[in-house]
């Protein structure tokens, strides 16, 4: 069995999508789980499509996930550099060793004599217009041209392209790890471009030469790549690499929520979340995409939820940690189907690592909001308002926005309502003064202090609640109000329940 090498090789041709981040998880957890080795590939022989920031964006997206590379830019390694646009003199040579031992062409043809070809083959009723066994012989290649002419335009440096030399009539199979052999007639593959006009390689020679290079034993990646495999399986026989090729797998795609269709940028817009790891600004139009880490999700909760997304434990167990999850992953529990991208799954997920987090932790992101609109607030009531919160929030910065009541007194409407009790309401005098007596408040005593009201004057506890709360916090729900009078403390309790009775204009009870 050969060492586990994997590679994440992402194109810098943009920010990187949240099933590309799902593809260096699986790629992680199989390379940790068998102690070998992952490797981030920088794919930027497309210089046409290349953005500024994009790569960076990659390394940074990867950190924030903790997803940890082990050779790469900026890491190094053995077989460095890891930059495929550094690597060009590597496919040339390949390049020419296919085209010296018949596997491969010097193909001349303008864009107007393709699109001539295409047309032609259309009219023809053709079910494909490719450039591949069928037509290659009527084509400006260096098959149908003698062997002087070809020297000549290479020679003056004529635009010219090189073409895999795909084989009549055989069959070709893929092994997948997923979905089994998968065996396509060669009739059904064109004559793949694999060095372009201006000498760079294309995906399809370079990431074979790479992973041959690399020693790479897995190649997980998404399953939009299935069709290029065969193509990559020929590249592999005809470089005599056949026995050194990698296992294959192409992983499910993520759909839209309605299970209909491949998951867009447009749809997550739509629907109103986002697509990307992190904020993404485009360089070129400036328009801001929001990102998972701004919109207050933790990475260790994508990363749960991420995992789930094509690939299940067999189990009950939904809650798995970074080391739960490396230790129960395995491809072949990895499924064939597309996987919704359910985005109250991801809030379920945060939500629950958020409660499992210590009050304390839980503080610092109340206290840096508080910070940052200049409300002072100490660790210990920090502390507080986050153990009664925890429960109620999705997102660390709803800490902030749910504790508004903790520190500003609420806007008290004049009119109470029909629908509450007016003996429950005249309470609130008694409760009051109760309140404005102890020696600490705290949700205990506050508790005794509204039991020893309620049962003096007949009433249910559960109908003074209703006032009381509207009273504290000028709503009808929220944390627990016991907790609540203790953290505002008694001064502030008493004040607030004198202004709601004002406010209400209920006279005290002889």
């Amino acid at each position: 069995m050969r060492k586990v090498r994997v590679r994440f090789a992402p194109s810098p041709t943009g920010p990187l999508h949240i099933g590309g981040l799902r593809t260096a998880l699986y790629n992680y957890l199989l390379a940790r789980q068998s102690k070998g080795t992952l490797i981030l590939r920088i794919e930027d022989t497309d210089q046409g499509r290349y953005v500024p920031g994009a790569e960076e964006y990659i390394v940074n997206s990867l950190e924030w996930a903790g997803l940890k590379i082990d050779e790469g830019p900026g890491v190094g390694g053995p077989f460095s550099p890891y930059r495929q646009s550094e690597r060009k003199s590597l496919y040339a040579r390949y390049a020419q060793q296919l085209i010296d031992q018949g596997f491969a062409y010097y193909a001349f043809d303008s864009e107007q004599e393709l699109e001539k070809m295409r047309q032609r083959l259309k009219a023809e009723g053709a079910d494909q217009q490719q450039y591949g066994s069928t037509t290659r012989m009527q084509m400006r290649n260096s098959l149908t041209l003698g062997e002087v002419e070809v020297d000549e335009l290479i020679g003056s440096e004529a635009p010219h392209v090189i073409r895999f030399k795909v084989p009549q009539d055989e069959e070709v199979t893929v092994h997948d790890l997923i979905r089994g052999p998968v065996t396509v007639h060669s009739s059904q593959l064109d004559d793949k471009v694999i060095m372009k006009s201006d000498g760079m390689p294309t995906y399809h020679l370079a990431n074979v030469v790479d992973d041959y290079e690399m020693k790479i034993s897995h190649v997980i990646r998404g399953e939009e790549w299935l069709p290029s495999a065969p193509l990559h399986v020929l590249l592999y026989k005809y470089l005599g690499w056949e026995n050194d090729k990698p296992e294959f797998v192409h992983l499910p795609l993520l759909l839209k929520p309605s299970g209909e269709g491949k998951l867009s940028k447009r749809d997550a817009d739509q629907m109103g979340f986002p697509i990307f790891p992190l904020n993404w600004t485009d360089p070129q139009t400036g328009e801001l995409a929001q990102g998972y880490r701004e919109s207050g999700y933790l990475p260790e909760a994508m990363i749960n939820f991420l995992a789930f997304l094509g690939w299940n434990p067999g189990t009950h167990q939904e809650i798995f940690s970074m080391d739960e999850l490396i230790h129960a992953f395995s491809i072949e529990r990895i499924g064939r189907a597309g996987a919704k991208f359910d985005i109250h799954k991801a809030q379920w997920f945060n939500q629950q690592y958020l409660k499992a987090k210590s009050d304390e932790e839980l503080s610092n992101y109340l206290l840096h909001s508080l910070g940052r609109e200049h409300i002072e607030c100490s660790k210990e009531k920090a502390i507080k308002i986050c153990s009664v919160l925890k429960d109620r929030v999705t997102f660390p910065e709803d800490f902030y926005t749910l504790s508004k009541p903790f520190f500003d007194s609420p806007k008290i409407d004049s009119t109470i309502g029909s629908k509450w009790n007016p003996d429950a309401v005249m309470a609130l005098w008694p409760l009051r003064n109760q309140i404005d007596i102890l020696s600490s408040l705290t949700a205990e005593t506050a508790k005794s202090a509204l039991e020893a009201v309620t049962l003096s004057n007949g009433i249910q506890p559960g109908k003074v609640l209703a006032p009381l709360r509207m009273a504290i916090t000028g709503s009808t729900s929220g944390p627990d109000l016991m907790m609540t009078l203790e953290i505002i403390g008694k001064q502030e309790a008493v004040k607030r329940i004198d202004h709601a009775l004002n406010t209400w204009s209920i006279k005290a009870k002889p």
